[in-house]
């Protein structure tokens, strides 16, 4: 166990709890921030004490004393060309979701993370949801028996869409789904995902938007082992609605069934300014006073203990490109209104090509 030099890129909402994370962390030497926004970088970087804070990441990345780098910067193109200079500049990585745009550049990064022996993580801060690792553990150890399908539902606000929809073009399958997608594949190691049907459905988002934004979408897969599982996600939960994000999960085995409700109808409050809310309700989470209500704290963490520590990373990039190349499929088979069977060619243009009649 060795004390690191950390870098967080990008110091927004997710990118603030790494940094305050990172900050509290014995294991932290020092601290290193890169934001573009001057006034959100100053308030970081005066609230966990920072060693340096610039507007330009590749400070951080051509500092040789900085041992690992977190990546939480939008929009979701500059993941790829940051985690390959980083990658490249010898430092540890952890990259938010999604791992790039294209499977070659998946391929490329997870290529020289391994030549070089380097840690690689993708943010799938839902792995460290209590809730979820019991169901990984149950359908893991025998109490479920033999897993026969499984169903997640995910739905986020409309005003958290509308922001996610107004710096990517990617679907709600991409940006939502995802996380479930990579949370029922874990669970289900080691069957693979062999086929992919997925419809979308259109509403308030593409009236708000002009745009060809889906408020749904739907996604049904079959895995190797003749298990299917679908995945709900959308993102336009009216304002007026309580909650910031709910999800609710049904994993059936041959022993039994676990039934999840990640709704957080746990904790109610009733102002007369606000009428009901549901407060620690985002999937990141907030800080509450002295502690953290979350899993991202929890992901940070057992980042920066993996690279000091020497530990393997719970989330590997290659279950990551997995994830990927689901939801690649998913939205070919929209668009296509066909199922897509897997692996994928390539990269997304080559799938759009191979796909098409």
């Amino acid at each position: 166990m060795k004390q690191i030099n950390v870098g967080v890129i990008g110091t927004g909402w997710c990118g603030g709890i790494r940094a305050e994370t990172c900050a509290a962390s014995p294991l932290v030497k020092s601290l290193h921030l890169a934001e573009t926004r001057p006034e959100r970088l100053a308030e970081v970087a005066k609230l966990t004490g920072a060693q340096t804070a610039t507007a330009d990441y590749r400070e951080i990345i051509g500092n040789d004393t900085i041992d690992a780098v977190m990546i939480s910067a939008t929009p979701e193109h500059l993941h790829y060309p940051m985690a390959r200079d980083s990658l490249r500049g010898g430092k540890h990585v952890f990259l938010e979701k999604p791992i790039a745009l294209e499977l070659h550049e998946a391929d490329e990064l997870i290529a020289m993370a391994r030549k070089q022996r380097l840690k690689f993580t993708i943010g799938y801060s839902q792995r460290f949801n209590p809730k979820f690792a019991y169901v990984k553990k149950c359908a893991t150890d025998g109490t479920l028996g033999t897993p026969v399908s499984a169903l997640v539902s995910r739905h986020i606000g409309r005003g958290l869409g509308k922001k996610i929809i107004g710096r990517t073009k990617l679907s709600p399958a991409a940006m939502e789904a995802t996380h479930d997608l990579d949370f029922v594949l874990w669970c289900l190691e080691p069957a693979k995902p062999v086929r992919v049907y997925s419809q979308v459905n259109y509403g308030a988002m593409k009236a708000a938007s002009g745009a060809d934004v889906p408020d749904t979408q739907y996604i049904t897969v079959t895995m190797d082992s003749g298990l299917s599982f679908v995945i709900g996600a959308g993102w336009s939960l009216p304002p007026a609605y309580p909650n910031f994000s709910m999800t609710w999960i049904e994993f059936v085995g041959t022993e039994g069934v676990l039934i999840i409700d990640d709704t957080h109808r746990d904790t109610l409050l009733s102002t007369m300014q606000k009428g009901i809310v549901h407060p620690m309700s985002t999937m990141p989470g907030e800080r509450v006073e002295h502690t953290f209500a979350g899993p991202m704290a929890s992901e940070t963490i057992h980042f920066i203990e993996a690279v000091a520590c020497d530990r393997p990373v719970l989330v590997t990039p290659e279950q990551a490109r997995q994830v990927m190349e689901v939801y690649i499929a998913a939205d070919l088979s929209a668009e296509r209104h066909e199922p897509v069977s897997l692996p994928l060619p390539e990269s997304r243009l080559s799938a759009l090509a191979g796909n098409a009649r």
